[in-house]
């Protein structure tokens, strides 16, 4: 497809720390990855619902969601899971520019794909918090709560992380969850005291700030 020249991007009047101002928080994508029942829409539900407590503007992006609207034309070859990923790194992105604390929960088995959504954020590693959920796929099938280990091992799906196709660990994730080992309650709790360390949870701007909104 030939790319269309004709178009310009148009910056607004109000920047992301403007919004950062507003709601006393910083915003960031918190991409969550792992093999099929590893816990990612687990852990990014109770996420959110902890953040959202707490009075943090946030949402979660997770991968069966996006695949009933946004990617519902994709299936799961190498190329459509590239195009996938790459349309939800750019919603992540516009959502974090929006000042949201965006959570991403998808298998994302290829490093080179997570790479290239970890560059969108220009190297901030305070922008792009890669959380590995660390789990042995025995562990995984053993709990297999859609069935489709089984269905895979049987061959009636194509492309299965971990059974038919290869997943790429993370070489060097911002947290390491084993969730064999923890719970869903306290791989939050790893990943909340991680964002308070980070001080993405408290943002405090100069003082001009809310009188260059007001302009």
């Amino acid at each position: 497809m030939k790319k269309n020249t004709n178009i310009k991007w148009h910056n607004g009047k109000i920047t992301k720390e403007d919004r950062w101002c507003i709601s006393g928080h910083r915003s960031a994508l918190i991409w969550i990855t792992g093999l099929s029942a590893s816990g990612k829409s687990s852990i990014a539900t109770e996420l959110e619902h902890t953040l959202f407590n707490h009075n943090i503007k946030t949402f979660v992006l997770d991968g069966d969601n996006i695949r009933h609207g946004l990617s519902k034309d994709l299936g799961f070859s190498h190329d459509d899971r590239r195009e996938n990923l790459r349309r939800v790194g750019e919603v992540a992105k516009l959502l974090v520019d929006a000042g949201t604390l965006t959570i991403a929960a998808f298998i994302s088995p290829y490093a080179d794909q997570r790479q290239t959504i970890r560059d969108l954020f220009d190297g901030d590693k305070n922008e792009f918090i890669e959380v590995y959920l660390k789990c042995d796929i025995s562990v995984c099938e053993s709990r297999d709560p859609k069935g489709l280990y089984k269905k895979a091992r049987k061959g009636e799906i194509p492309f299965f992380t971990g059974v038919s196709d290869p997943y790429e660990p993370p070489e060097d994730p911002e947290i390491v969850i084993e969730t064999a080992k923890l719970s869903v309650e306290e791989s939050v709790a790893m990943i909340v005291k991680y964002l308070n360390e980070k001080r993405l949870l408290l943002y405090k701007a100069e003082p001009s700030c809310n009188q260059k909104i007001r302009k």
